[in-house]
Parts: C-alpha cells; sequence; structure tokens
C-alpha cells in the first residue's frame, strides 16, 4: 500500500499490515455470520472461540500453565494503577513501588490514595535516565508487593533484568514491551499492559495473574474493581471490549507466526542497534541522554544541537512519511518508538533519514 507511512507514534502504535488485512477482510462477515466482529454477541459461539484463542495465545508466547489467569478488561493501564492498591492493600500492608518516570509515579500517587507506599527505588534525582540496578531495590520482605514499570515510553529506559523478589509478589506493568523479548514471565506474579503498543488497538488493557493472587485480594471493594469478578466469569461479567481482543488475538497469532518472543526479538535487537550505533557514532549530534545499560529497546529518546534543529527534523520527517517522531511534550527532544510491528525496513529508512539530516544541518 503505497500511501503507508511509517508510524513511529508511542501509542495508539503501528499495527502489523497482515493483521490489519485481516480485519478489513473480515470486518462486514466474520465467520460466515453475515454480522461484523463488532455487531456480534460477547455470547456467541464465535466471538467465544475469539475470546478462549486470544487466551490460549497468551499462555503459549509468554509459556505459562494454567496456575495463571488471563484477563481482559476495559480502562486501560492507568486503571490498575488504582485497582492493584484496592485489590491488595489491607490494613498493616505496604506496596513497594519503584519510580523510573511518568507512568510509575502516576501509579505511586494511587497507591498513595488509598494505602501505604515504600519508595523502593528511584532514579528522580538523575532525571530519570537510568533503571535502578538490582542491588539498589529495597523493600520490606512483607510487603504486599513490588511493582515495576518495566519500559518507560517518555523517558526511553527499560529493564534488561527481571528482580528476584523471593516471597514477595512481583507486579509489572508491561504496557510498552510485552512480548517485545525473551523473558521469564513466571516470575511475576501479575503483570498488566494496555494493548495500544505492542499488542492491538487501545480500548483493552490484558491481565496475567497467578491464581494464588485472587486469594489476596480484599473484601468489601466494588464489584468492577474486585479481579475475582473478571477471574471467575473469564472476563465476561460484563461485555467486554470484543472487537479490540479481536485484533489483540490476530497480533498474537501474528507474534507466533514470526517464530515467538525469541523471532520478535531478533529483529527489535537489529532495529534498536541501528538507531543507537548511529547515535553513538555521531554523539556530537545527537545527545543519547539514557545511561547505557539502561535503554529502551522500544523507545529510543535523544536531542538535537537545538530545539530548531529539533522541529526541523519532525517537519521535514513528517513530510517524508516518518509520523510521530517528536518526543513527549514533558521532555522534548526526539522519539523514534520501535514497538513489536515496526518493521526492520522502517528502523533502516528512519536511521538513513536521521544521518541524512545531520549531514545537511
Amino acid at each position: 500500500m503505497s500511501n503507508r507511512v511509517f508510524n513511529f507514534n508511542p501509542g495508539p502504535s503501528t499495527l502489523p499490515l497482515e493483521v490489519l488485512k485481516k480485519v478489513q477482510a473480515e470486518l462486514l462477515d466474520f465467520q460466515n455470520t453475515g454480522m461484523s466482529v463488532m455487531e456480534i454477541s460477547h455470547r456467541s459461539p464465535e466471538y467465544d472461540k475469539v475470546h478462549n484463542d486470544a487466551i490460549a495465545l497468551v499462555k503459549e508466547l509468554m509459556g505459562l500453565d494454567d496456575s495463571y489467569k488471563v484477563l481482559f478488561v476495559g480502562g486501560g493501564a492507568s486503571t490498575q494503577f488504582a485497582y492493584i492498591p484496592m485489590n491488595f492493600l489491607s490494613k498493616g500492608k505496604v506496596g513497594a513501588y519503584v519510580d523510573t518516570g511518568t507512568w510509575s509515579t502516576k501509579a505511586i500517587k494511587e497507591a498513595d490514595n488509598l494505602g501505604q507506599f515504600q519508595l523502593a527505588g528511584s532514579s528522580k534525582d538523575k532525571g530519570y535516565t537510568f533503571i535502578p540496578k538490582a542491588d539498589e531495590i529495597d523493600y520490606p520482605e512483607d510487603a504486599a508487593y513490588l511493582h515495576i514499570t518495566t519500559n518507560n515510553t517518555i523517558k526511553g529506559t527499560q529493564y534488561h533484568f527481571v528482580p528476584d523478589t523471593g516471597k514477595v509478589p512481583l507486579i509489572a506493568d508491561m504496557s510498552s514491551d510485552i512480548l517485545s523479548h525473551q523473558i521469564d514471565f513466571s516470575k511475576f506474579s501479575m503483570l498488566y499492559a494496555g494493548a495500544q503498543k505492542n499488542l492491538g488497538p487501545s480500548g483493552v488493557t490484558l491481565i496475567v495473574m497467578k491464581d494464588k493472587m485472587l486469594d489476596k485480594v480484599n473484601d468489601g471493594i466494588p464489584t468492577m474493581v474486585d479481579y475475582r469478578t473478571h477471574a471467575t466469569k473469564n472476563s465476561l461479567f460484563n461485555t467486554p471490549p470484543t472487537l479490540p481482543i479481536y485484533i489483540v488475538k490476530l497480533v498474537l497469532e501474528w507474534i507466533k507466526e514470526q517464530g515467538g518472543p525469541a523471532a520478535v526479538e531478533d529483529t527489535n535487537r537489529k532495529k534498536k542497534d541501528l538507531l543507537y550505533n548511529l547515535l553513538d557514532e555521531n554523539s556530537d549530534y545527537f545527545r543519547a541522554p539514557v545511561r547505557e545499560d539502561s535503554r529502551s529497546w522500544m523507545n529510543v529518546v535523544f536531542r538535537l544541537p537545538s530545539e530548531e534543529l529539533e522541529k526541523k527534523l519532525v517537519t521535514e520527517g513528517k513530510a517524508a512519511g516518518f509520523i510521530g517522531l517528536k518526543g513527549h511534550r514533558s521532555v522534548g527532544g526526539i522519539r523514534v518508538s520501535l514497538y513489536n510491528a515496526m518493521t526492520l525496513e522502517g528502523a533502516e529508512k528512519v536511521t538513513g533519514f536521521l544521518k541524512d539530516f545531520k549531514n545537511n544541518n
């Protein structure tokens, strides 16, 4: 499709072209029902298969057994910032949080509103330019949980290790790097992710949770907040976001067709190496603020010699078919988002554009 651009938006972000074509082909008549997937009942056998296939694919790609529950809910990952303390912070319990930027800060704010929290680590004093090392993360042995944000879209940092929390449940917001690389998902007691970066369109949040976490849920909280409500009803207590879940299923199938997380990681490694090698080789022009051991594979952030040049780059990039290069309004600069569906070709071409821009300016 000649009019398709290279979409580097941080979310909602690019989707695999193969998935979009499948959605297009099935849009008016899904599975010979004579209806769109947007129109069929969430209680119908046709949708039931979509729903359960998506759940099965999540477990398969993450290498998890049936001791984990897979939930699909609305409200975005930001809603989970409040749901987690409402479910797990009982009287006398403390939630531990590592603060690595905007999204973890927002999660901490909700915990502070709803219960007790303890800061287990932070990179705030250095402008959130790194992830604290494992031995720099400290929390009570009886904490209700340790919460981390595995990738930070705005600051461009990412965990390249999984904290060993022993008996303390590890909870992770994986919205922006889920299934982008190989990882031992069994180390997490709970993870969650808004779909609109690596899994599908906006409108649905994936939650994966160990069964035993449901035993820790507080009684007396609102029905729709209670994780047990969604777990016992297979995320069908009320009408779920059926269209986004259907597209998530197609994206999960696409990841499997690529060769799973190992193959996706290999492509993502090549993509990020192109960008970071360019930045490092031209450090007199491109300034990458993130400590090397904490660099995000998903969101490559950097500055140019002046804000005027940054504005020019964004404008010329858009004209050349590279969309979404502007850094977040809170930090400025340039951001190149390399989520799973961004092709290696896209990474190669934007790298070439950046090289030419530097030579011409």
